[in-house]
């Protein structure tokens, strides 16, 4: 992750794309392993918030609410979608932030995004200094069964004024896989144009045990790994995904 995303090109695209995708199906595992565990007006950073589909729904249930990205595209959706939470421009790696929280949450499998594992360990102990004392640290990851789903073929969705265009492929001998994206979008003024965008959005697998090895030597404590499927999410978006807990 360097400066600027990928996901800047096609930020229209993702707030438009995954509005009512993840959430609606994460929102029984972020019930029990979340929400039920921070109470209302706690202090609250949303990690790698993207275009704010997760923030709108901390803001509902009246926590304190901070998000944080590396794509300036996404941040800009989700300030105009949330004009009174405080959205931040910034790398998970290296956070600089003047206030602490009660807990953080990171959806999406985010911090798949984090391509060695140096980085995932900067991103956890960058966290761990955010968090205040017995601070709730709740996010969720891709393992390796997630990416098998990946068949390299592409998956189509229209509209009058929209074609996207995904496809994934994940190569074992690395454990990364890469998402393709192309996206026609119809000009707003001119009827007859479209206008082309393509971006490539690379994840990295980690083992299980890497991921909770690493919460440790950032100094978490209570670390678990909870199956998203065993937490309540359904299999379509659950399969392979895991969340992760840890306490400070």
């Amino acid at each position: 992750m360097s400066s600027g995303s990928p996901y800047d090109e096609i930020a229209d695209m993702y707030h438009k794309l995954w509005l009512d995708w993840y959430l609606p199906a994460a929102m029984p595992a972020l019930e029990r392993l979340f929400f039920s565990q921070i109470a209302p007006g706690a202090k609250v950073l949303d990690l790698c918030c993207g275009s704010g589909h997760v923030t709108k729904e901390l803001v509902a249930r009246g926590y304190d609410v901070m998000g944080v990205d590396l794509s300036a595209g996404l941040i800009e959706h989700a300030r105009r979608e949330l004009p009174c939470v405080d959205f931040r421009v910034q790398d998970v790696r290296n956070l600089e932030l003047e206030k602490s929280f009660d807990a953080v949450l990171s959806t999406f499998d985010a911090l798949n995004h984090l391509l060695t594992l140096d980085d995932l360990r900067r991103a956890f102990a960058a966290t761990r200094r955010v968090l205040l004392p017995n601070g709730l640290f709740l996010f969720d990851m891709n393992l390796a069964e997630a990416y098998s789903a990946d068949l390299h073929q592409w998956a189509v969705t229209a509209d009058d004024r929209n074609v996207t265009l995904i496809r994934g492929a994940y190569d074992e001998s690395t454990q990364q896989g890469d998402t393709e994206f192309i996206w026609f979008a119809k000009e707003p003024v001119a009827d007859n144009t479209w206008r082309r965008y393509r971006s490539v959005i690379t994840e990295h697998c980690y083992p299980q045990s890497d991921i909770l090895l690493s919460l440790r030597d950032a100094g978490f404590l209570q670390t678990e790994a909870i199956a998203a499927t065993d937490a309540g999410m359904d299999s379509h978006l659950g399969f392979g995904r895991f969340f992760f807990s840890a306490r400070t």
